[in-house]
């Protein structure tokens, strides 16, 4: 009798019975018990409590039985259990890849190269889970976090602050367990000076004179942009990294847009035309080294009729006798001298591209062969001037009073009208999808850590968030609509369409990346990171999911929320990665048939 059994389901199922059914059949019947047992607990439960433990109880066994059905899919599907990832050492709390200066002396960089990103040189080291500082505290809710983070979350010493110029000391207060930001009437009284340079009678005037996008080099520790935020200027902030005490950290800290990068050997990962205004405050760069190179990188993402502002006691307070290589060298790049008051010194780009091709003795010629497809991604410093036949050629001045991209500007980027709105709506939808479901964690009672205010309702913690493949800037638009008082980084693979023209021209902050190696911030800046179609990009380019999961722990704060969507397989191998990081994680199935999948995730504060 139990061989004409067997022999039947060998009928059925072959000579081997398929591994899943080797699973399913316990898990059934585990699932049977459960069932039998809870029915009897929620039937008892009926006569002594109220609906709402029912429905806990409902909610909690439906949640159960996809987590047991995702398992045996994850089987299926070839998912393989993952080695256990460790934590790092302590020594890497602030641990930033792709910066070792050592490393790459003895690779053979020199000049200033060491100093700058070389991922090839730390490529293959191990892998680990970036764990925060012992005494680790939940950022402040804006705007109070704007002006006050906690000194254990950023690195930096009393021996730093009390050696950083005056400027610093009078904006800084570093207390026993916080370091405040003044509101200083200083930073107020520069930008207007700066705005009547150019003309204005105020910086409020900024946004309607075309200076929108603003890249503040060297920024300090981000006061100058937190001001121009105010005013609605995306101001990215950019300084190289920092081993201790770092401009870029602290600013992302305080929730300010911030990226690692530097004027030294190789092109900013900006397209040409990108910024209205390139500023720099005694932010130790050498403009007139290396052959005035870096002046003609400046003038490569700076858009016409954009201005170059420098202030530093280091400048001669004469323009006779400004430091002349700066002045002549601005000559040949057709920027025009506009004003100086004191220590500010401001340059126009020209916004005729005919200058290039004049016959001014000294002029830098222009570059002959110009595809703004091909990213300018950490290629080497151009001798040439770029941008100067790109169909974006148009004077900031020139702008109309709305950020909204025309269907003209659309056809100068070759993008279809439906293909770029396509991408806002259905951004939008999502947003909203999103929202209504994180809401209730996001904008709730908030279970409190040391140190966090007793905050008044909404919560907002999302101060910012990483559109990992950001296509046109759909979901900044999208937050933008809602009304979401968060600024987006948009990042751009580089091995996909280059749209960061694009998102620039619509005023918002971009980078492009490959995301098969580590993004250039420091850990646990973040507080949202968000991917549509990135997963199986990055399995078709061979990536590896493993390690872009464990490069975005790195920069998510903890309590930090992700959001990924993309087909069933993708989104199975990420949920798997998740859930051995210990990320909490669920998988949401799209009403409408399709094939897509959303994976929620949130990192926890302590990892047990």
């Amino acid at each position: 009798m139990r061989r004409h059994l067997i022999r039947k389901l060998c009928l059925v199922f072959g000579p081997r019975f398929p591994r899943i059914w080797l699973i399913l059949c316990p898990v059934s019947v585990v699932v049977l018990i459960v069932l039998s047992s809870s029915s009897s607990t929620s039937f008892d439960s009926a006569t002594l409590t109220v609906k709402p433990d029912i429905y806990a109880n409902y909610r909690r066994l439906k949640d159960q039985a996809v987590s047991d059905y995702l398992d045996l899919t994850s089987l299926s599907l070839g998912v393989t259990k993952l080695k256990e990832i460790k934590l790092c050492g302590r020594e890497r709390e602030h641990y930033v890849p792709c910066y070792n200066v050592s490393a790459n002396l003895l690779t053979g960089f020199k000049y200033g190269e060491e100093f700058d990103r070389h991922c090839e040189v730390s490529k293959g080291e191990p892998y680990c889970l970036v764990r925060p500082p012992k005494d680790y505290k939940t950022p402040l809710s804006w705007p109070v976090g704007r002006d006050v983070i906690w000194n254990e979350n950023v690195k930096i010493t009393k021996d730093q602050f009390l050696s950083s110029g005056s400027m610093t000391k009078r904006l800084m207060l570093m207390e026993e367990n916080q370091i405040s930001f003044r509101s200083d009437d200083g930073v107020k009284d520069y930008s207007h000076q700066v705005a009547e340079m150019i003309g204005l009678r105020n910086d409020v005037e900024f946004y309607q004179a075309g200076v929108r996008t603003v890249l503040d080099v060297g920024c300090g520790f981000g006061s100058f942009g937190a001001h121009l935020l105010s005013l609605k200027l995306m101001t990215v902030c950019m300084a190289a990294y920092e081993l201790t005490g770092s401009q870029v950290q602290i600013s992302l800290e305080r929730g300010l847009p911030a990226i690692i990068g530097n004027f030294n050997s190789r092109q900013l990962p900006f397209p040409y035309l990108s910024y209205d205004m390139v500023h720099c405050a005694e932010c130790g760069i050498l403009w007139d080294d290396k052959d005035g190179l870096l002046l003609i990188e400046a003038d490569r993402i700076l858009k016409p009729g954009g201005y170059f502002v420098l202030h530093g006691s280091s400048l001669s307070t004469k323009k006779g006798s400004m430091a002349s290589p700066i002045e002549e060298f601005a000559r040949k790049i057709c920027w025009t001298f506009v004003a100086q008051q004191e220590e500010t010194f401001i340059w126009q780009k020209t916004v005729d591209p005919q200058c290039y091709l004049s016959s001014i003795q000294g002029v830098i010629p222009p570059c002959r062969e110009e595809r703004e497809d091909i990213p300018s991604y950490y290629q080497p410093l151009a001798s040439c001037v770029g941008g100067t036949t790109s169909k974006r050629w148009a004077p900031i001045q020139n702008r109309s009073s709305s950020s909204q991209i025309t269907p003209a500007a659309l056809e100068n980027y070759g993008i279809q009208q439906d293909e770029f709105y396509e991408d806002f709506e259905s951004s939008l939808t999502a947003l909203r999808n999103y929202w209504s479901l994180l809401t209730p964690l996001i904008f709730s009672d908030h279970p409190k850590r040391p140190g966090d205010e007793d905050p008044l309702p909404p919560y907002n913690m999302i101060r910012n968030v990483m559109d990992m493949n950001a296509r046109y800037g759909g979901l900044n638009a999208a937050f933008l609509e809602e009304g979401k008082a968060v600024w987006v980084m948009n990042v751009v693979p580089i091995r996909a369409r280059n749209t960061l023209p694009v998102i620039f021209d619509q005023g918002f902050a971009g980078v492009l990346h490959d995301w098969c190696e580590p993004f250039p911030t420091y850990p646990r800046t973040y507080d949202m990171l968000h991917a549509n179609g990135l997963l199986s990009y990055l399995i078709s380019e061979r990536c590896s999911v493993t390690n872009l999961l464990l490069e975005m722990d790195r920069i998510l704060r903890p309590e930090g929320w992700v959001v990924l969507s993309d087909d069933v397989g993708s989104i199975e191998k990420a949920r798997a990665v998740a859930t051995q990081i210990r990320w909490e994680a669920r998988v949401i199935d799209l009403e409408n048939g399709s094939d897509q999948r959303i994976l929620v995730c949130q990192k926890p504060f302590v990892r047990r």
